[in-house]
């Protein structure tokens, strides 16, 4: 805690009042040591703190979701806070959106997951009406869980928010929301921990956790892996974590047809704009048939456009044939969240964004190759930083 001789104190007894203020070491106060929060959002966040330990001291009817097409950090948060909540004594359902990737199968818990769709619409609908706390996790605006953003916004329950995207929306009772976080998974780990409870993280939870920091930071190659990253995860392998087997798991669980398609995707649909240190791949749907497509098959294409020496801005775009799926990466201080929600209806974070278009997949390349004019300067900015 902040110690009584602080400059905050001083400024007190000096009847002064602070307009900003350096708070707690403990992760959930990081955020606001980082952003340096005035002090009425301070004492505000105190009380949604108390308010959430609160809820959660007696057993509840908990609904967890995430959002559309769950990643590891995504599904694996979501599992991690379920299984932990599950020792608390609480009745947990996992709700996603969509389906997701096969390798991410093995979580514990992944067999108890209620997938929404036509037929499970009217079941989800009542674990979500009946629940007393919802928590969703890896998302910032209720759009990002398609049909079931209304039902949560209308629901009675507690809301819970864990997150570190850009823009969130004011939905939820409760927000841990920490862009400077490499993983929403790492927010929930911290979480945990502050609560007093990492006696309660088992192997499958660590495991769960780990795999979603993994993912988040690229395999801890992204500038988002931070010192804390690298604390949070040696913590996690000493409670248990086999990080070996998440790895494999995760990136080395291959389908003979998403080789293939990958093999494809770089000999006949790599496009290079050489003047924009631009590359990109447009893959139909029918190619997308052809290999017999899955959720997941497409994840990571994009980083091997992004690896060409030269290359500061990688885009995959997708027809996934009920609209366009874009897949934004960059390196540096390039904005690609900046294309992805200016242009694109999406967002995400500056170096890994989305975005997505009801325009045909030549339409929206050809309004790319429009755009990217102009980022000429900062793209050719960016290069030179990094030679």
């Amino acid at each position: 805690m902040l110690s009584p001789d602080s400059e905050y104190f001083t400024k007190l007894n000096d009847g002064l009042k602070p307009v900003k203020i350096v708070v707690f070491e403990s992760y959930s106060y990081q955020l606001c040591r980082l952003t340096f929060i005035p002090l009425e959002w301070y004492l505000l966040l105190m009380r949604e703190i108390e308010s959430l330990i609160n809820q959660l001291k007696k057993p509840n009817r908990i609904v967890v979701t995430t959002h559309h097409k769950p990643d590891a950090d995504a599904l694996g948060s979501s599992l991690g806070i379920a299984n932990y909540l599950i020792k608390k004594g609480h009745s947990v359902q996992v709700i996603t959106p969509s389906d997701y990737p096969e390798f991410l199968f093995w979580m514990k818990g992944n067999e108890n997951v209620l997938v929404y769709s036509e037929e499970s619409a009217a079941q989800v609908q009542a674990f979500v009406e009946h629940a007393e706390v919802i928590i969703t996790l890896d998302f910032s605006v209720l759009h990002r869980i398609n049909e079931m953003g209304e039902m949560v916004r209308n629901a009675k329950a507690f809301k819970v928010n864990i997150d570190h995207h850009l823009d969130p929306e004011d939905f939820a009772d409760y927000r841990l929301w920490n862009t400077k976080a490499a993983s929403t998974c790492e927010l929930c780990y911290q979480l945990i921990v502050e609560f007093g409870d990492k006696h309660l993280i088992d192997k499958d939870i660590a495991e769960c956790l780990y795999a979603g920091i993994m993912t988040d930071t690229g395999g801890f190659r992204h500038q988002n892996t931070t010192k804390n990253v690298h604390e949070v995860v040696a913590q996690l392998i000493d409670i248990g974590a086999d990080n070996a087997k998440v790895a494999k798991n995760i990136y080395d669980r291959n389908s003979l047809n998403r080789l293939r398609f990958i093999g494809f995707a770089l000999s006949e649909k790599l496009e290079i704009l050489p003047e924009y240190h631009t590359a990109y791949f447009a893959i139909t749907n029918d190619e997308l048939n052809r290999f017999e497509s899955k959720t997941g098959d497409t994840e990571g294409l994009v980083n091997y456009a992004l690896s060409l020496d030269g290359i500061v801005l990688a885009v995959l775009f997708k027809d996934a044939g009920d609209g366009v799926k874009i897949s934004f990466r960059s390196i540096g201080a390039f904005p690609a969240n900046e294309i992805a929600s200016t242009y694109f209806n999406g967002g995400g974070h500056r170096n890994a964004a989305g975005g997505k278009t009801e325009w045909t997949l030549e339409e929206t390349v050809e309004k790319f190759k429009t755009v990217i004019k102009d980022y000429r300067p900062l793209l050719e900015k960016e290069l030179l930083n990094l030679n």
